[in-house]
C-alpha cells in the first residue's frame, strides 16, 4: 500500500505554526488539536515545500528538561527539528515505517512535486498495519473453511 491511501484515509489537514510563535501556544495547539506535532511554515519560501522544521511533544519535553519553565516562552524556532525528513504519496507504507523506525520519529511530512500534501504519523501507519493483518487472517479463515 502506499502512502497515498494513508492521506485519503485520514485527510490532508496540516496544523502548522511559525518559528517566532511560543511555545506555550504551541503545546496548546498540540492540545486543541489532539495530535502529537506540527510543522513549522518557512515565510521564506525557502525550504522543502516551505518547511522550516517541525516542533513535536518530545521536543517540547527535551526543551523543558533543558531548560525549565522558560522552555515554554521560547520560540518555536528555538526547540523544533530543522531537519526534517519527507516521504511522497507514491512510497509505501513499508518504506515510511522503516524510515520512521530507523530515524526514531514519529511524524513525517508528506510531499510531492515540492508542495505538502499531508503528515502521518506512527499511529496512522500502525492502524494500517493492524487493518492489513486483520484482512490477511480474515481471507486465511475463509481459505481454511472453503477448501
Amino acid at each position: 500500500m502506499k502512502v497515498s491511501n494513508l492521506i485519503a484515509d485520514k485527510g490532508s489537514e496540516i496544523v502548522m505554526t511559525s518559528s517566532g510563535e511560543s511555545v506555550l501556544e504551541t503545546a496548546k495547539l498540540l492540545r486543541t488539536h489532539k495530535i502529537g506535532a506540527v510543522l513549522v511554515r518557512d515565510p521564506s519560501g525557502g525550504q522543502v515545500a516551505d518547511i522550516a522544521g517541525i516542533i513535536s511533544e518530545r521536543d517540547i519535553i527535551n526543551g523543558v528538561a533543558e531548560h525549565g519553565h522558560q522552555a515554554l516562552d521560547m520560540s518555536v524556532g528555538d526547540l523544533m527539528t530543522a531537519n526534517v525528513h519527507v516521504c511522497s504519496s507514491e512510497d509505501t507504507v513499508h518504506d515510511v515505517m522503516t524510515l520512521m523506525t530507523d530515524k526514531r520519529f514519529r511524524h513525517v511530512p508528506v510531499v510531492d512535486d515540492g508542495k505538502l500534501v499531508g503528515l502521518i504519523s506512527i499511529g496512522d501507519v500502525v492502524k494500517h498495519r493492524i487493518a492489513e493483518t486483520e484482512e490477511e487472517a480474515q481471507a486465511l479463515r475463509e481459505y481454511i473453511t472453503t477448501a
